[in-house]
């Protein structure tokens, strides 16, 4: 969402006198904050195109720009491509994403602040048609208003945590096992759902996700970019790490 300097003034006082209390990782910056920097070395790739784009509803055409999804994050309110309300975009990679350790892909949004707050389901597919989300939780309370703020500890499992140029991670470890036709070490696909802050989307428990609601012109959800930190690995690495392993084995039983 793009606002007036008077909006966006009256937002960051707000949230500079915010309270966190929730039992979920903090802002940016903060001891025990989960946020990725959009320059960690973590990351090894990015998101190379995208398919199944459906735009919701007070987007203006200016940020129908899906091409700005694509790369690395820029980490600014303006290189983003806007989903509007309850619109979607599944993301696709050069390579697949992989269940290594820790986390395995985090996805950027544009907030401006640490508590304006737009928030978006995640769900992942190692077939481009069968899609699966990640559990989520969201204790905000109650609405929040088209300039409110949301205390990021509140919230877990969705997109849009953290403010721009700071990704908000998952690990696929946590869908393991969740059905035969997800393959956690060969994800293909990313899709990200815009969340209708106004009490009609509900989180894994069957409680309300609020988020900022009512907003226009740039509603929903802004995706700034992809990023991978584990990677299916090419089939060349795959039979040298084999090989390092036989050799390894062959000079234990030498010994």
């Amino acid at each position: 969402m793009f606002i007036n300097k008077i909006a966006v003034f009256t937002v960051i006082l707000t949230a500079a006198s915010f309270a966190f209390g929730g039992p979920y990782a903090p802002k940016a910056g903060q001891s025990g904050s989960t946020a990725i920097h959009m320059d960690d070395a973590a990351f090894i790739a990015w998101a190379t195109g995208y398919t199944n784009l459906t735009y919701g509803g007070n987007v203006d055409d200016t940020w129908k720009t899906p091409e700005k999804a694509l790369g690395k994050a820029v980490g600014t309110s303006f290189d983003i491509v806007c989903l509007g309300r309850g619109g979607e975009i599944t993301m696709t990679f050069d390579k697949a994403i992989a269940n290594g350790p820790g986390w395995d892909f985090a996805v950027f949004e544009n907030s401006f602040s640490d508590t304006f707050l737009e928030l978006a389901y995640m769900e992942v597919s190692s077939d481009g048609v069968n899609f699966f989300r990640f559990d989520n939780d969201s204790l905000t309370a109650g609405p929040v208003g088209g300039f409110g703020n949301i205390d990021p500890t509140d919230i877990t499992g969705l997109a849009g945590k953290y403010r721009q140029g700071y990704g908000t991670p998952f690990d696929l470890e946590e869908l393991k096992g969740v059905s035969a036709l997800l393959d956690v070490n060969k994800v293909t696909h990313v899709r990200i759902v815009d969340i209708i802050g106004d009490g009609t989307c509900l989180d894994t428990s069957g409680d309300v996700i609020y988020d900022p609601y009512p907003t226009s012109g740039s509603a929903g959800f802004d995706l700034d970019a992809v990023g991978v930190i584990n990677q299916v690995p090419e089939p060349a690495t795959m039979v040298l790490l084999a090989l390092g392993g036989i050799g390894m084995a062959l000079h234990r039983r030498r010994r």
